[in-house]
């Protein structure tokens, strides 16, 4: 009798779960909170009467205690034994799908900067709406060249109210300053990383444990230096193209890094428990892959802003 209740395939199915639904509202919340935010900046209009980060703040509260509680159950259903083979290669399925998706993400930010960087002369309808109606060229806003003229407060001027959106932009970052450093720091973290893999595959504990303490470390280093490097930009991130393109591109991938980092250091500390077998490590296996495309990625942000874009008159920090 009791063998008619014995599992009989290789695949999950899983329990009723609540994350899926408190994810989606914590998501709701996170974006409505952004909107609201962006919306009172600088004495704004909130929405509905609200106003302020708050709103934000606990959708984002509730998006990290969903995922971590959903993160929670699938590693103990690991442990219980539902994570067969057939499941663990679904499971690598779908790593690959969404950092397939991030690739996409990326390259919508690279597509923003290497349209203005390859045609800084074309013109576009930039306000085109009942209220604010104007034809702005990049001439304006650049200079008619990538990198863009050094100037001080620049901006469009918005022909309804006359008021001018401000920006700066003197030049551009030294690339051989901290961003070549930055890049080693990067490549170093994916060799400690694939260290860490392959000393799982041959059952290294210490090798794990130092591999991935490594990782966590390189990335905060990263982060620490690109915060510096952040302090010290020669250019706004409001009202100026130049501005927004980079710290929307390496911004996000800055942020990535932070995920990843976060990423590593579960693995770090699931490893110190003995949690992971050469055998079965995709937890391990799927930080490595998101470790591995933020590193990609920022060997291209490196080569085409950094490099490419750096422009006869670079000198930011470490020039």
């Amino acid at each position: 009798m009791a063998a008619s209740h014995a599992k009989q395939h290789d695949y999950h199915l899983v329990n009723p779960s609540p994350w899926p639904l408190t994810s989606s509202i914590a998501a709701f919340v996170l974006m409505f909170g952004a909107i609201v935010w962006m919306r009172s900046q600088d004495g704004g209009a909130g929405i509905f009467g609200v106003t302020g980060p708050w709103v934000f703040w606990l959708g984002f509260l509730g998006v990290v205690a969903s995922a971590a509680a959903w993160w929670r159950d699938v590693i103990r259903e690991g442990n219980e034994g539902e994570h067969t083979p057939v499941v663990q290669l679904h499971f690598r399925y779908g790593m690959i799908l969404f950092i397939a998706s991030e690739v996409m993400f990326f390259v919508a930010w690279f597509w923003a900067y290497f349209d203005v960087a390859l045609f800084p002369k074309s013109v576009h309808d930039l306000l085109n709406t009942t209220d604010l109606v104007g034809q702005v060229s990049r001439d304006q806003l650049v200079g008619g060249q990538w990198p863009p003229v050094p100037v001080e407060g620049t901006g469009v001027t918005v022909p309804a109210t006359g008021a001018a959106t401000p920006g700066v932009f003197q030049h551009t970052f030294d690339p051989w300053g901290i961003p070549l450093l930055n890049t080693l720091i990067l490549l170093a973290s994916g060799v400690t990383v694939t260290w860490a893999h392959h000393a799982m595959l041959k059952n290294d504990r210490r090798g794990i444990i130092l591999g991935l303490l490594l990782s966590v470390l390189l990335g905060m280093i990263f982060t620490f230096f690109q915060w510096y490097e952040y302090q010290h930009a020669a250019f706004s991130f409001a009202g100026h193209i130049y501005g927004a393109t980079f710290f929307m591109a390496t911004g996000f991938h800055g942020f990535h890094v932070i995920v990843g980092t976060i990423f590593l250091l579960v693995c770090l500390i699931r490893a110190m428990r003995g949690a992971f077998t050469p055998k079965a490590h995709f937890g391990f296996e799927a930080a490595a892959w998101y470790w591995h495309f933020v590193d990609v990625v920022w060997l291209f942000l490196f080569a085409s802003i950094y490099v490419w874009g750096a422009g006869p008159n670079a000198g930011g920090v470490g020039h």
